[in-house]
């Protein structure tokens, strides 16, 4: 049963029952692009250990494109999508077969989870994700969880494993959400400048200024600590505190030691389909709005209708997600349009009531309904 508030600091992890550990790529692999064994047996025994105190462990870990290429003949992780896949089919069985292994020597089960966007976002889809995690879990296995890259499509994809363990963090209701790479922690620049650790988060404008990087020293990454950030926010503004620091602290970070940057909640759980539509939708178009429309939208927490847009920008489909501006071109809300972008200009700027009676009564509808926008300021 997991805590039924959100841990406070980062000592409350040394007793977490339900934590989500993210390592990467970087952190798994050599500079040639194969599996440490080292580094993978290492991280192993200090998950396996906390397991079998008796915390819930969800590992959400790359490197399964980063083993596959070797056995590929690939010196570096491929641009094109169908590369990647193939290079993710060849090494997810590998990558699998080292944690059975690794975790088996301390009589811990594994599994194997792989999931695409879909899984989340989709009422039928995340409501079976949730009883087979919430199953495996009873059963004291350590889901290993990885995006689904061989039939992940660019259009619908969480594009790193970070945004991925945040989303599942969301779904298991975990405590904590734990991210690992090869930086111990997040600074205020660039460390080779003498740059200072930043201990603590607490919310976006703690970040303002901060320089922060991107694909780590081996090259088989997808967004350094960049995404990591990224992840962490996602998870603190859903009311799960996260830790980011490096796979050498992670003993020290599970203990509650005071190692990396935690980043503490600043909001509280939603639904995770609006999670997905505030940080990894995949906008299709634009809405500018008048600054009524705006002030209806952003502080109101209104429905978008007809008569506040002002312009119509983008390719796109009813259902699609689309971004909401302000006058000045700033971004109000992110939300799924009940029209295409066909239809809605000659809707502009005209009450529901007019529509309807001349276009007829499907018009009668909210550009944007309430329950399918998330307010991004």
């Amino acid at each position: 049963m997991t805590a039924k508030r959100p841990l406070r600091t980062r000592s409350g992890l040394a007793k977490a029952k339900r934590i989500v550990v993210k390592v990467g790529s970087s952190s798994l692999t050599s500079i040639s692009g194969g599996l440490s064994e080292e580094a993978l047996v290492g991280l192993s025994d200090v998950l396996a250990a906390r397991r079998n105190e008796g915390t819930e462990v969800i590992l959400v870990s790359s490197g399964a494109i980063a083993a596959g290429l070797a056995p590929l003949g690939l010196k570096r992780r491929p641009n094109q999508l169908s590369s990647q896949q193939a290079a993710a089919s060849v090494g997810q069985g590998l990558l699998m077969a080292r944690y059975t292994a690794a975790f088996g020597a301390h009589g811990v089960t594994v599994s194997q989870v792989l999931l695409t966007a879909e899984d989340l976002i989709r009422r039928g889809h995340y409501a079976n994700a949730h009883r087979a995690m919430e199953r495996l879990l009873n059963f004291g296995v350590v889901p290993i969880v990885n995006e689904n890259d061989t039939v992940a499509s660019h259009e619908i994809r969480f594009g790193d494993n970070d945004r991925l363990a945040a989303l599942v963090a969301h779904l298991v209701k975990a405590d904590a959400l734990v991210l690992l790479s090869d930086v111990d922690s997040l600074y205020d620049g660039p460390p080779k400048d003498d740059a200072q650790r930043i201990p603590e988060v607490s919310g976006p404008q703690d970040l303002e200024g901060v320089e922060i990087g991107r694909t780590g020293k081996a090259g088989v990454g997808t967004g350094g600590m960049v995404t990591k950030v990224e992840a962490a926010t996602i998870a603190a503004s859903s009311g799960i505190p996260a830790l980011v620091t490096s796979t050498d602290n992670a003993a020290a970070a599970l203990a509650g030691a005071d190692v990396g940057t935690w980043f503490s909640t600043n909001g509280r759980r939603k639904p995770i389909r609006l999670l997905w539509l505030a940080h990894l939708a995949d906008i299709r178009g634009t809405l500018t709005l008048d600054d009524g429309a705006a002030k209806a939208v952003g502080e109101r927490r209104r429905s978008l209708l007809p008569a506040g847009i002002v312009s119509v920008g983008g390719d796109f489909e009813a259902g699609d997600p689309v971004a909401m501006l302000d006058p000045q071109g700033g971004v109000v809300a992110h939300g799924l349009v009940n029209y295409s972008s066909f239809e809605l200009p000659r809707m502009l700027g005209r009450t529901t009531r007019e529509l309807s009676k001349e276009l007829g009564r499907e018009y009668e509808r909210s550009v944007v309904h309430v329950n399918d926008l998330v307010v991004l300021r």
